[in-house]
């Protein structure tokens, strides 16, 4: 069945739009009037050298350290002026860089949470149940504290943890930092990957540009700031020149 104008104008809207986007910190502006948008169920990676602003943008979605100026929209809803905790709740889950998980507690107490606010939920996609089924890694390891995990583990963690919020729209943040080639296949390849296979709307930045375009079927680049590229994965890997003047490649 062919999806109406109304329905595709619905999905257009669903997951993050972003118009004249500028951010600073204390006065010196680091995003300059950045402009895209992704629609419902769409993965596509965010990339940019190192200091390009990636992650500023990623805080700006979230309301969390720079002073910004222009226009957010979470799944068609203006978040322009929110708090963090109320952009989270229209259905949106960051994994930060850096894996951001509670290192003093275990991975049992860090999944819980991670479920505070969504427990008493009916319906609920994600449980600690579905967790442990899903990722036996973290089963096995349950009762350990989250400090002394592998950074693939953690890094698992840290998605389980997104999951939990039971949130339509992840954001990675630099997911592939720090891990073995074997952990970006079993960790970021494979989960992220299965998750983008189920539907979810993804933003995936990163440095690491053969691995985001495995999964995304689009790429934003930034550079300096400044949005340079909005087109197809397929386009930007034929483009050499391109990556030369944009990611140094």
């Amino acid at each position: 069945m062919t999806a109406s104008p109304t329905e595709d104008a619905a999905r257009a809207v669903a997951g993050i739009g972003v118009s004249r986007l500028t951010a600073s910190y204390d006065g010196v502006r680091v995003l300059h009037d950045v402009s895209f948008s992704l629609a419902c169920g769409e993965a596509v990676a965010l990339l940019g050298r190192n200091g390009a602003g990636k992650s500023t943008l990623v805080s700006a979605l979230f309301a969390m350290e720079p002073q910004v100026e222009g226009r957010i929209a979470i799944r068609g809803q203006d978040v322009t002026g929110w708090s963090g905790h109320r952009i989270a709740r229209l259905g949106i889950a960051l994994v930060p860089q850096g894996r951001g998980v509670f290192p003093d507690l275990t991975v049992e107490e860090n999944l819980d949470m991670a479920a505070l606010w969504t427990r008493r939920q009916a319906g609920r996609a994600w449980t600690r149940e579905r967790i442990f089924d899903s990722f036996p890694r973290l089963a096995e390891r349950r009762r350990f504290h989250s400090a002394s995990l592998s950074g693939g583990e953690r890094q698992l963690l840290a998605i389980a943890r997104a999951l939990l919020t039971q949130s339509q729209i992840i954001v990675l943040d630099e997911p592939s930092e720090g891990l073995s080639p074997r952990a970006i296949d079993e960790v970021i390849i494979g989960t992220v990957g299965r998750l983008k296979r189920e539907g979810y709307t993804l933003l995936i930045a990163e440095q690491n540009m053969a691995m985001a375009l495995e999964l995304a079927e689009r790429a934003l680049i930034l550079d300096h700031g400044t949005l340079v590229y909005d087109g197809s994965s397929a386009g930007l890997l034929a483009d050499e020149a391109l990556q030369r003047e944009h990611l140094g490649l």
